[in-house]
C-alpha cells in the first residue's frame, strides 16, 4: 500500500489507502478573507491561533499554512509572513502542517523553518513550476501536491488531467522522488457549472489509485461551489470520494456535517479500528429539541464528542424496552 509519511515535531500521520481519512485544515488561509488579510499585514495573528486551535479541536489532521495576503510583490513579502505564520502555529498545535504558497522563495522559506516532514502544497505540470519546486522536494525530502493542470490550464477532460498528473509523477522520479511522496490533486469542478464532475473525480481517484498508485487530495468544497447549503453536497462528496479511493481532503473541519460524513466514512471503509473513533466522538450525541440531530463541540484532543442516538433506539429508551 502506498503511503506518504508527514510529521511535526511530535506526530507522525501516514496518509494511505489503508489508513484513515487525512482532514488538512483549510482555515488558515487569507484568499478570499479581507479581514484575517489585514491581521496579518498588520501582524496580528490572533485569528490564525483561533483558527489552527479550533480546526485541531473539530479533529483536523494536518493544518495547511497559507499567507499569501497580497499580490503586490509577494517574492518579498511572503516568505517572511509565511515563515512567522509558521512559528506561530507550530507553537500551538502538534499535528502535521501543509505549507501552502505560489511563490518558491516563500516555499524554501518555509520549508527552512518547518518541523518535522511537512507536506508541500503545490506544484503543477507547468515546466516552470516543475523546475522550481521539485528541486526544493528532493532537497528537503518532503512530499508535495501535484495539481492537475498545465500550461493551458484546467481542462474539462478528465484524461487530459490523469496525463498531467501522469507526467508530474515521471518527471518526480526524474529527480529521485517516489511516487508515495506525491499526492495528486485531480482538480474538482463545481456540479454546478458541470452535472457529471461528481463522476469524472471519482473516475480519477481510481486510475491514479490503480495506475499510477499515488494518494489523492483535492480543495473538497469546491464541487458545491455556487450551490445553496453547500455542506450538505460537501457532506455527500465526501464518503464517496473516499470510497473511490482519495486519501485525504483540504477541507473545513469545523463544519460539523463534513466530519461527521468522514468519520462515518471511515467506519465503513474498515480504517476506524473496532470503530473507536466513532464512539468516543458520538457517544454522547442526542437529538436536539424536535428531533433534529445535535452535534456536541468536539473535546480539544481533536477525537470529536458524541455519538446520535435517536431514531428507534431513542423510542425504545423511552418506552424502557
Amino acid at each position: 500500500m502506498t503511503r506518504t509519511i508527514v510529521a511535526s515535531a511530535k506526530k507522525e500521520i501516514a496518509i494511505g489507502f489503508d489508513q484513515p481519512f487525512c482532514v488538512i485544515g483549510e482555515r488558515i488561509n487569507p484568499t478570499g478573507r479581507k479581514k484575517l488579510a489585514a491581521e496579518m499585514v498588520e501582524g496580528n495573528f490572533e485569528t490564525v491561533k483561533a483558527d489552527a486551535l479550533a480546526q485541531v479541536a473539530a479533529g483536523a489532521t494536518m493544518l495547511d499554512v497559507n499567507a499569501g495576503v497580497t499580490a503586490v510583490d509577494p517574492n518579498e513579502t511572503e516568505p517572511p509572513l509565511l515563515v512567522e505564520t509558521l512559528k506561530i502555529v507550530q507553537s500551538l498545535v502538534s499535528v502535521p502542517i501543509s505549507i501552502d504558497s505560489s511563490v518558491p522563495a516563500a516555499l524554501e522559506a518555509g520549508l527552512e523553518v518547518a518541523e518535522g516532514r511537512p507536506l508541500v502544497n503545490s506544484v503543477t505540470g507547468e515546466e516552470d513550476r516543475l523546475e522550481a519546486i521539485l528541486p526544493l522536494i528532493k532537497k528537503y525530502n518532503v512530499p508535495v501536491v501535484a495539481i492537475s493542470n498545465d500550461e493551458t490550464g484546467i481542462s474539462e477532460d478528465p484524461d487530459v488531467r490523469f496525463a498531467v498528473a501522469k507526467k508530474i509523477v515521471e518527471r518526480a522520479a526524474d529527480y529521485g522522488i517516489k511516487p508515495e511522496d506525491i499526492v495528486v490533486d485531480p482538480l474538482v469542478m463545481p456540479i454546478g457549472a458541470m452535472g457529471t464532475a461528481g463522476l469524472q473525480v471519482f473516475a480519477l481517484v481510481r486510475r491514479l489509485r490503480e495506475e499510477l498508485k499515488v494518494n489523492t487530495t483535492c480543495g473538497a468544497s469546491n464541487v458545491s461551489f455556487g450551490l445553496p447549503h453547500r455542506h450538505g453536497i460537501n457532506a455527500a462528496f465526501l464518503p464517496m470520494a473516499i470510497a473511490s479511493g482519495m486519501t485525504s481532503a483540504i477541507m473545513n473541519p469545523v463544519r460539523p456535517q463534513e466530519m461527521e460524513a468522514v468519520r462515518a466514512a471511515n467506519v465503513l471503509m474498515g480504517t476506524d479500528k473496532d470503530c473507536m473513533t466513532w464512539i468516543r466522538s458520538y457517544k454522547d450525541y442526542q437529538p436536539a429539541a424536535g428531533g433534529t440531530p445535535a452535534a456536541s463541540p468536539a473535546p480539544a484532543d481533536g477525537s470529536g464528542g458524541g455519538r446520535r442516538r435517536g431514531g428507534r433506539e431513542a423510542r425504545r429508551a423511552r418506552s424502557g424496552s
